[in-house]
């Protein structure tokens, strides 16, 4: 409609006579290539480069990987009305029936390049700026480049073989045109993800007066994680055919330099990270900022979460992610307080609704909404299986880290959808201390790592305040214990790897890391077809679900990016 508007405008120029006046107006919302050369608004191109950080929607999420880290990983089902309620997710669920045509996956490529070219057209503006003029050039730059990395890193895990574009490349639309994502090898796309964050971590100040800016600590954090999984090396294939040990190295250095700096800390309960008054802590390393009540219809609010709110009157919509009955048995701990390694899949929690027979790292409610257990801390508000959209298909169970109470001030509703403007953490202290341990335990050094483990696990054993009924008893029986070797546990090297593994999971559950977790150790076929077998029994809508090895470790290249690049972009193996 407004070009058809444009298009009448130009005829009626043509018989009369304010013609040049209206061909000589500029138009309305645009700005001029040298509009944005001041050094004001080559600053306002910053801040429109970090508000792609937020920019993603229930259909392509990115702020949090939910949709590919969770679902795709045994930790999550897709929920909502059933398969057929957004398929795309149930494909990428199932494994077996993904397309090289899946619109998410090919939504989130393009949102995530979008993100990329934010922080380019940037940085040539910043780069244009002379120090003199502009006094935050380098700093500005350093931010441009963090990000950039940050949208790098997205794409690198979800897709793998990926067109790296970066601003001098952006200039030119020849030389745009003509970069193919098979140019570089996986580990030339690591180091220029790396390359990124290293100028970052140089450049950065460790504080910001303005909270959501990249630090320094934000820097290193992002290097250490980028080098941590550029360690496992990978064939062609996709198969992990090694560990760098010199990466790994540089990963406890980076993990160091963040611990050291003494900025950090862990929350003093594990809920604090998903409440909204909490924003900003001590824990949050980078966090994507949301807001509300900012003049704007409906604010910047985290519309990547707006499916997995619960369906009753207080909230209303959608029934997304929902946790596996594999992921609640995870939680069950042994009479040492300890994980059930091997055994905890053997029996199954979620039919019974008996959370006092077993014992139970507390984390379990943090982390998901059971029924007959408060919901979001809310002891006048009880979950109900009701809530669930679609009990039959996926079970009664809902996903809580993302969601807030309905009479929290950060709630919004924009129907039929709601969600908050709840920072979403993209770092947060406890992965720099379990990238920490995972490093020393893959150089050999387990006793070394320990502390780092069991910090995470004593900040888990502490939270248990919220955990109660309104009258005042836990809500389910919980029993934990951090490792003690010689007394409850042996510590190998083997062992402590496999409690680094299963610490991640029952950390970030939900949260969207454990598919990549599960590609960048090398077990994902092994594991998820696993998972499979056992699942198939509790849940239908998994039957038939297979993961493919050498070709499920990546989403296709979509059918429309392979068109649009004219056949340049070459397919990820196996599909």
């Amino acid at each position: 409609m407004k070009n058809i508007r444009y298009i009448a405008a130009l005829l009626l120029c043509i018989t009369a006579a304010s013609c040049k006046k209206y061909l000589d107006t500029t138009p309305q919302g645009v700005i001029s290539t040298d509009d944005l050369t001041t050094p004001a608004n080559t600053d306002a191109m910053v801040i429109a480069a970090y508000s792609s950080l937020g920019n993603d929607y229930y259909y392509y999420p990115y702020g949090s990987m939910w949709a590919y880290g969770s679902i795709r990983s045994g930790d999550a089902y897709k929920g909502g009305g059933g398969p057929g309620d957004v398929n795309e997710y149930d494909q990428f669920e199932r494994f077996s029936s993904n397309t090289i045509t899946n619109v998410s996956g090919d939504d989130v490529f393009y949102r995530l390049y979008v993100g990329v070219a934010r922080a380019n057209t940037a940085l040539q503006l910043v780069e244009g700026q002379s120090l003199a003029n502009y006094p935050q050039k380098v700093e500005r730059e350093a931010e441009l480049k963090f990000l950039r990395g940050h949208f790098y890193f997205l794409l690198k895990i979800l897709f793998n073989h990926i067109p790296w574009i970066d601003e001098t490349i952006q200039k030119s639309a020849a030389s745009y045109g003509a970069v193919s994502n098979v140019a570089l090898t996986s580990d030339q796309l690591w180091t220029n993800i790396a390359n990124d964050f290293k100028f970052a971590a140089a450049n950065l100040p460790v504080n910001q007066s303005d909270v959501g800016r990249a630090t320094k600590g934000a820097a290193q954090a992002y290097l250490a994680k980028t080098l941590l999984y550029q360690a496992y090396t990978q064939d062609a294939n996709n198969n992990v055919t090694g560990i760098d040990q010199t990466k790994l190295a540089q990963v406890s250095a980076e993990c160091d330099s963040v611990i050291n700096s003494g900025k950090y800390s862990l929350d003093a309960d594990f809920a604090d990270n998903f409440l909204p008054q909490y924003d900003n802590s001590g824990e949050s390393v980078f966090s994507i900022q949301y807001s509300n009540n900012d003049g704007t219809p409906v604010g910047r609010i985290d519309a990547g979460h707006c499916l997995d709110y619960p369906m009753n009157v207080q909230y209303g919509c959608c029934g997304f992610h929902v946790p596996s009955d594999n992921l609640i048995n995870a939680f069950k701990t042994d009479v040492n307080g300890l994980p059930e390694f091997t055994t905890f899949n053997n029996t199954d929690v979620v039919p019974t609704g008996d959370y006092q027979t077993n014992t139970f790292d507390p984390r379990l409610d943090h982390t998901a909404a059971i029924p007959g257990h408060p919901y979001k801390y809310q002891t006048g508000l009880i979950y109900n299986a009701s809530w669930a959209r679609d009990p039959q298909v996926y079970g009664p169970l809902l996903s809580i880290k993302e969601t807030v109470a309905y009479t929290d001030p950060s709630f919004t509703r924009f129907p039929p959808f709601m969600s908050s403007s709840k920072d979403w953490e993209v770092i947060r202290y406890a992965d720099v201390l379990l990238m920490k341990a995972e490093a020393l335990i893959q150089m050999g050094q387990e006793t070394a790592a320990l502390p780092y483990i069991n910090m995470v696990r004593q900040r888990a054993m502490n939270s248990t305040a919220l955990l109660v009924q309104a009258n005042g008893t836990p809500t389910s029986n919980y029993h934990m214990d951090i490792y003690k070797p010689g007394v409850n546990c042996t510590w190998t090297n083997a062992y402590a790897l496999q409690a680094l593994m299963f610490e991640r999971r029952l950390e970030f559950a939900m949260e969207g890391y454990r598919f990549f977790d599960l590609v960048r150790w090398g077990i994902a076929a092994d594991y998820l077809n696993n998972y499979f077998a056992v699942e198939t029994t509790r849940t239908s809508h998994l039957v038939g679900a297979h993961f493919t090895k050498n070709r499920d470790e990546y989403l296709p290249i979509s059918e429309n990016q392979i068109n649009f690049s004219k056949g340049l972009y070459k397919q990820n193996p196996g599909w």
